[in-house]
């Protein structure tokens, strides 16, 4: 069964930036093989409820502002699947979810910029689920165990986001420039919580982990690891349960963004 995934996207520069972490991308698909649809919960999108994006052909969204203008001529003309969004909207009901159908969003950088990496093709469909402004962890979880079975069918899920982001600490230090150990020392906590699958301690990291409002100001860019993590454990799943959890990267760029990605019930 095709894995659940977290990506650090970190900053639209790591489509140009040869670093280890735009390396990864390139190479993803070597992992995940070809998937018969993509859904990517990016941090990029928040709305005040659970959102389906059901657009036929979602447009490119330049959703940044002040980057290298070679970005602003990328495009990335994959079809949405409409038909797959009504599925997820009546699948999420059914689970207590409420989540409503938008048909006219485009694909935001959180989506758009790993997937041109990871499958420049732009030939398998792709559609986002948004983020809740007032979204916990666990209710991210829940999506994501929701959303399981959509494995089974080789429908590839992707939590967007980034393992560290705190750009207010960003000060112009190159790309690889060592990394803070405050920054260090999340990545590491959150790493070890990971291999021990002790999801319970992730959902409460912001109370637990160090420098967990250090790292993240606001949650949006790590609130889609737990709904990757919630497609990995399943419906079926036990909280108490070993959960098969993998590293795939690990790398920093410009010393506040740890750039990790992990696989799920892979």
């Amino acid at each position: 069964m095709i894995p659940a995934l977290f990506l650090s996207h970190g900053s639209p520069m790591i489509f140009l930036d040869q670093t280890p972490a735009h390396d990864f991308l390139v190479h993803l698909s070597e992992i995940t093989g070809r998937p018969k649809a993509i859904v990517v919960i990016s941090a990029h999108w928040e709305t005040q409820g659970f959102q389906v994006m059901g657009t036929e052909h979602p447009k490119t969204i330049y959703d940044f502002g002040g980057f290298d203008p070679r970005l602003y001529h990328l495009t990335y003309p994959a079809a949405g699947d409409p038909a797959l969004a009504e599925r997820i909207v009546a699948c999420l009901s059914g689970h207590q979810i409420a989540a409503s159908l938008n048909t006219t969003r485009g694909l935001d950088h959180g989506a758009w910029i790993p997937l041109l990496l990871a499958f420049p093709q732009a030939d398998i469909p792709v559609l986002q689920i948004s983020v809740p402004k007032v979204a916990t962890p666990r209710m991210m979880f829940d999506l994501g165990r929701a959303l399981a079975r959509l494995r089974e069918e080789n429908i590839l899920i992707i939590g967007s986001g980034s393992f560290t982001h705190n750009l207010y600490e960003f000060t112009g230090q190159d790309v690889a420039a060592v990394p803070e150990p405050w920054v260090v020392a999340f990545a590491d906590w959150m790493h070890e919580k990971l291999a021990a699958g002790d999801i319970e301690s992730l959902l409460d990291y912001r109370r637990l982990a160090p420098f967990a409002r250090e790292n993240h100001p606001t949650e949006e860019h790590i609130l889609p690891l737990f709904a990757a993590l919630g497609a990995g454990v399943g419906m079926d799943g036990d909280l108490r349960d070993e959960t098969i959890v993998e590293s795939l990267h690990h790398s920093y760029n410009h010393a506040i963004l740890a750039m990790d990605a992990y696989a799920f019930g892979g």
